[in-house]
């Protein structure tokens, strides 16, 4: 068994430093109190119909953690809410991973953040390219290029951009091996019907999953990143983040939002529906090589002429997708989000139309 000490992967200058406490980590915004202590403006913000704004938030998003715990079974206490998952990764990254010394392991094509943000801080990336045939992990290779200063593995599951599961067997084989931090990304996670391991966290001391509202809750705009974990880890996350990360307007509209989860799932219905539709008519053209399995709200389509020239014709339809060919693994490849009927009506249309002028020609 693993036997894994969290104590013994933090940075020693996290593990010294004595966090900001600000006024409302203090003192929470109790009713008929007379707040004075937060240099605020006690007079009101120009919004006078939204006068609430002219106080800081609350710093833990205790409402909004109680909906989400209630949501997803999980206690408030091993939520995190970052702004937006980039906020969580960079936190991750600063807790655990020393520069010039440490390295992190991804498995490309993946999200690129997780390259980005770690190089930011000084971390060497190791890159273990998925299976080129159906995308998976090589578990052979991560075991060659472990070493002592691996501190992170990211994995993403839904992949993005891929959009297929990793085989949840070989994510589970990962983190009880691995004497580090398993970053088990799950942003996709309600378009799948691969369960979430959200609901072993207690098994697994050394997992981080990172969800989102920003996909199937369709939040983006108030970015509103969730990670959950151990008790230990949330605590350290606390610990480093800025005071107020999360505005109060974001925390209310969230908490209204996860109100209606009838709306959600009709939603989510009808956005598993069209991918279905999109899956089947794209088949059908010409100029398709393949549609990669989904089990996101995108799909990965290969192009069997250039990407490029198919992608700027889309443009000129005013129709963006994203070009992911210079991707590793994914060449001459589109991602294209799962939008409405009409949408995906006039999206296949279009490509229909080009592939038919390409025949021609």
């Amino acid at each position: 068994m693993n036997k894994f000490n969290l104590n013994s992967i933090i940075r020693d200058n996290i593990l010294d430093m004595d966090p900001y406490i600000s006024a409302r980590m203090e003192h929470h915004q109790e009713k008929n109190f007379i707040f004075l202590d937060a240099n605020e403006n006690s007079f009101g913000s120009p919004l006078s119909f939204f006068n609430s704004y002219n106080r800081y938030p609350d710093p833990l998003q205790t409402k909004l953690k109680k909906k989400i715990s209630n949501l997803k079974n999980i206690p408030p206490s091993q939520i995190f809410l970052g702004n937006g998952s980039d906020e969580i990764i960079d936190l991750i990254y600063r807790i655990f991973s020393r520069p010039k010394i440490d390295n992190t392991i991804i498995f490309p094509p993946t999200y690129g953040m997780y390259e980005v943000i770690g190089k930011i801080h000084g971390v060497d990336i190791i890159r273990i390219l998925l299976t080129e045939d159906n995308y998976q992990l090589n578990l052979d290779k991560l075991e060659k290029f472990l070493n002592s200063n691996s501190k992170i593995i990211f994995i993403c599951s839904p992949n993005n951009p891929t959009g297929n599961d990793i085989k949840l067997e070989d994510i589970e084989n990962i983190i009880k091996k691995f004497r580090g931090i398993v970053v088990l990304d799950e942003a996709y996670i309600d378009f799948s019907i691969q369960k979430s391991l959200s609901k072993d966290i207690d098994k697994y001391p050394n997992l981080i999953i990172i969800q989102t509202l920003s996909k199937s809750w369709g939040l983006a705009g108030l970015r509103i990143g969730i990670a959950i974990a151990s008790e230990e880890i949330i605590q350290w996350m606390n610990k480093i983040k800025y005071p107020y990360n999360i505005s109060i307007i974001s925390q209310k509209i969230a908490i209204k939002a996860l109100e209606n989860r009838d709306l959600f799932f009709f939603h989510l219905k009808n956005i598993l529906s069209e991918r279905k539709y999109m899956q089947e008519s794209l088949k059908k053209i010409p100029i398709i090589q393949k549609v990669y399995p989904s089990s996101t709200n995108f799909l990965l389509v290969k192009i069997n002429i250039s990407s490029k020239n198919l992608y700027q014709y889309l443009m000129i339809k005013k129709i963006v997708v994203r070009d992911r060919s210079k991707i590793m693994l994914c060449d001459n490849c589109l991602r294209i989000t799962v939008g409405t009927h009409k949408e995906n009506e006039y999206l296949i249309d279009q490509i229909r139309k080009y592939s038919i002028n390409k025949i021609k020609m």
